[in-house]
């Protein structure tokens, strides 16, 4: 009997755990449904993919509104225009300067004033056309072609210094407008504040945020600007410097030339 009792004890716990198997078996198949409702419903159960930052950028010039973002933009279009006529001229009258005086001073030897101007003539940039200049006066005085060299020195000068005030004025001008397009946005805000009579957040975040983004784009505009005005005028220092330098190199020449004579 006792043996009897427990083969009917276990095959009804075996047809119990039977029953039992199908409803949690059910009750898992319910709860991966209900999540998967809820995934398709718009819970954050997949993370959107990051704006890549470009995209990012367009989206907050759009937010700050086309009345101050595009002047910022023009100013950065035309100074980057400026910067890079100014860049492409320099390189161009970047010239080897020893090499160029060597070379004068060789055909000045060996087959005098002309020999030595139509090397001149052969090489670009704002040296050889003050060694030009001053040996297309050495006939006449030493002091004739000393000031033929200082009065195109300054007229090279100009050419080298062309439009860079252009530059720096975008400078001035782009964090200038996003201010202004930062106090006219805070204006605007607590406009709203007095129309509502209330001191909502969401009144005047938008305004806010506008008037900052305006700020930031100008400021990068500018920083952007002032790394090339920098270089373009440590570039413009240089190349005076050379030319001072073979001002006075052709001095010594033409006197030498002119005792040997």
């Amino acid at each position: 009997m006792a043996i009897a009792a427990m083969v009917f004890a276990g095959s009804f716990n075996a047809n119990a755990a039977a029953v039992n198997t199908p409803t949690n078996a059910q009750a898992l198949v319910t709860a991966a449904t209900v999540t998967f409702i809820q995934d398709e419903d718009g819970s954050p159960a997949v993370q959107e993919e990051s704006l890549g930052w470009h995209q990012t950028l367009k989206q907050r010039f759009i937010e700050g509104g086309p009345e101050f973002m595009g002047i910022v933009l023009l100013c950065l279009i035309l100074g980057l225009a400026i910067a890079i006529e100014r860049i492409i001229y320099l390189n161009l009258s970047t010239t080897n300067t020893q090499k160029l005086a060597e070379d004068v001073e060789e055909a000045l030897n060996s087959g005098g004033i002309e020999a030595a101007k139509e090397v001149c003539r052969n090489t670009k940039g704002p040296v050889a056309s003050i060694y030009y200049q001053g040996l297309d006066r050495a006939d006449e005085s030493i002091e004739a072609a000393e000031k033929a060299v200082v009065a195109y020195g300054g007229v090279q000068m100009g050419q080298l210094e062309k439009n860079v005030s252009w530059l720096s004025l975008f400078i001035a001008v782009a964090p200038m407008l996003g201010f202004m397009g930062t106090v006219i946005g805070m204006i605007l805000a607590f406009d709203k504040i007095e129309a509502a009579g209330d001191m909502n957040p969401s009144l005047v975040a938008g305004g806010i945020k506008v008037a900052l983004l305006t700020t930031v784009f100008g400021l990068i505009v500018a920083i952007i600007l002032q790394i090339f005005y920098n270089y373009i005028i440590a570039k413009i220092d240089s190349i005076v410097n050379s030319m001072e330098d073979a001002s006075i190199t052709l001095i010594d020449m033409l006197v030498d030339y002119k005792n040997k004579r």
